[in-house]
């Protein structure tokens, strides 16, 4: 049964979030509303433009909330997000912030861009650029693109100056593709979990990418946009005055890895953005004193970051640990238990690939199910 099936029947029902079918994904509206509320402040108060990344929500519904709120667009991690966003209305600004260079994906791209507006794509290597070109220029539509900046981590993107002016120019022999910035994403310094040895971290990394713009400019190709930036780095990247945009993600949610960390920088401030996203488990077990069994296991959540936290339903100080795909223990202190059936509610270790195993987001306000929200781009990983 789908999940349509199984809770359509308690939408707007008081209490109804009791009643759901565990292991659930599960979404405050209200705390999901006032972190996208919250960004979307702070990128107008700071002056830089919003494209928030779907590879977190995988969403329509949500970039729908982000748009409204201010986004000028969404990024997508792989084409299959933004066909998926695009198949449910959500056209205006899309990008795609990994490299497209399969024979398969470039023609899927090239469709794409014809029925949105503003799509940009990346590119780090000239024979990539002529590969889009020849594509785009079947269907006569110019398509945008920007060089992509390896900011150290060797996984996409340019390594050097040089590169990067060489990539430009090879960009520039093809008129049917459109040069409008570069992007740089510094995926490895968002989990510093100090303020300080962030920015520091994050100077670095900027004092490499402006040498690359210096010399795309001398070279004729001051880039319109410079995107990159994220959710652990968002103060410091405003601060950097690098970038035209933002690619924050996480934010709306806000899991384990993000709350770790100190965003703001000021000694007993308190974090920015709320957790919203959370998972609804019920104990199936009872037998050993100090050890109930829940129905969430590996299946549940992603594991490359360690077992999730205990956010409500249990006493303080319980823990959770991994007992299998379908099971999880949770230790309760002094030799506690929990009844069968009761509902725990447990916090996402890392949101992206938690979310990309369920179906549908089950969108509460307070204990009431408000809303069922597919998680379309579920799986859309080409």
């Amino acid at each position: 049964m789908t999940d349509e099936d199984l809770h359509s029947h308690l939408l707007n029902r008081q209490g109804s979030r009791q009643s759901l079918n565990t292991p659930v994904l599960v979404v405050d509206l209200d705390a999901l509303t006032r972190n996208i509320e919250r960004m979307a402040a702070f990128a107008r108060d700071h002056g830089v433009q919003l494209r928030p990344h779907a590879k977190t929500h995988k969403s329509p519904d949500i970039a729908r909330l982000q748009v409204k709120a201010g986004a000028i667009g969404i990024c997508c991690a792989k084409i299959g997000e933004a066909e998926a966003l695009a198949d449910d209305g959500v056209t205006l600004g899309l990008h795609i912030t990994s490299p497209v260079v399969s024979a398969p994906a470039i023609e899927r791209l090239i469709a794409l861009n014809l029925r949105t507006e503003g799509l940009m794509c990346v590119v780090d290597n000239p024979l990539n650029a002529q590969a889009l070109a020849a594509a785009a220029q079947d269907h006569g539509k110019q398509l945008n693109v920007l060089i992509d900046i390896d900011p150290g981590i060797r996984r996409t993107g340019v390594g050097s100056a040089a590169d990067a002016v060489a990539l430009f120019k090879a960009i520039e022999a093809q008129e049917i593709l459109r040069y409008i910035g570069v992007q740089c994403y510094c995926g490895a310094q968002q989990h510093i979990e100090s303020y300080a040895a962030r920015s520091e971290a994050m100077e670095d990394r900027a004092g490499f990418v402006r040498g690359v713009i210096a010399a795309l400019t001398e070279a004729g190709g001051a880039p319109k946009i410079v995107t990159g930036g994220g959710t652990g780095t968002h103060r410091i990247d405003v601060a950097l005055d690098l970038f035209t945009e933002l690619q924050v993600g996480s934010y709306v949610f806000m899991d384990a890895q993000y709350l770790a960390c100190d965003l703001t920088g000021e000694e007993g401030a308190a974090a920015p953005f709320e957790t919203s996203l959370m998972i609804d488990a019920r104990v199936v077990s009872a037998n050993t004193p100090g050890l109930v069994t829940l129905d969430a296991g590996f299946k549940a959540f992603s594991t490359d970051a360690g077992p999730p936290e205990v956010l409500s339903g249990a006493p303080d100080g319980a823990k959770y640990r991994f007992m299998g795909d379908e099971h999880g223990a949770l230790i309760l202190r002094e030799g506690g238990t929990l009844p069968l059936a009761h509902v725990v509610t447990l916090g996402a270790p890392h949101c992206d690939p938690t979310v990309n195993l369920y179906d549908t987001y089950h969108v509460v306000q307070g204990d009431t199910l408000r809303a069922l929200w597919p998680v379309a781009a579920r799986g859309r990983s080409r």
